[in-house]
């Protein structure tokens, strides 16, 4: 599989699991409407795409902040997710890389692109709300961790640690 993608996927996961891991250690963001939103939501996008690059052999489930009834619930469905993108890259060639697809949920015009760029979209999409998240938690006495992509380099690509 290309390594670029590879890498920006992988490092998403990562990055996600550092972020929740900051988020549950303060207490005031743990029950934060805008960062648990943004979760959702990040998580959300994610499996959009993942149905998007996938088979879509079943309709995609549209979920809401308030489906679920506690942090740990929510964070369940991210972990859920996650495992799902990493069996996804798991199988990814670079022919089904390449392969166009139509994104659904832009119709005039129309929009056709590559897995891979659906793929990057989805990691630039989770980057920009950490961002917003990071912030948020800084402002309510937490500490952001550092999860440049190149922080992720630095440290050996390592894997998600959701604990």
């Amino acid at each position: 599989m290309n390594s670029l993608v590879g890498g920006l996927c992988t490092h998403q996961l990562w990055a996600d699991a550092e972020h929740w891991r900051a988020i549950e250690a303060c207490s005031p963001a743990a029950t934060d409407l805008a960062i648990t939103s943004r979760l959702h939501h990040i998580h959300q996008v994610q499996r959009a795409f993942l149905w998007a690059v996938a088979s879509r052999d079943s309709d995609f489930t549209i979920t809401k902040p308030e489906d679920f009834a506690s942090l740990p619930a929510l964070k369940a469905y991210a972990s859920e997710s996650h495992h799902q993108f990493a069996r996804l890259l798991e199988t990814l060639t670079d022919a089904r890389l390449d392969e166009r697809i139509a994104m659904p949920w832009f119709q005039n015009p129309p929009l056709s692109i590559t897995v891979t760029e659906a793929l990057t979209q989805c990691a630039m999409h989770s980057h920009y709300h950490r961002g917003q998240n990071a912030t948020r938690l800084r402002e309510l006495g937490g500490e952001p961790p550092m999860t440049d992509l190149i922080v992720w380099y630095w440290k050996g690509r390592p894997s998600p640690r959701w604990t």
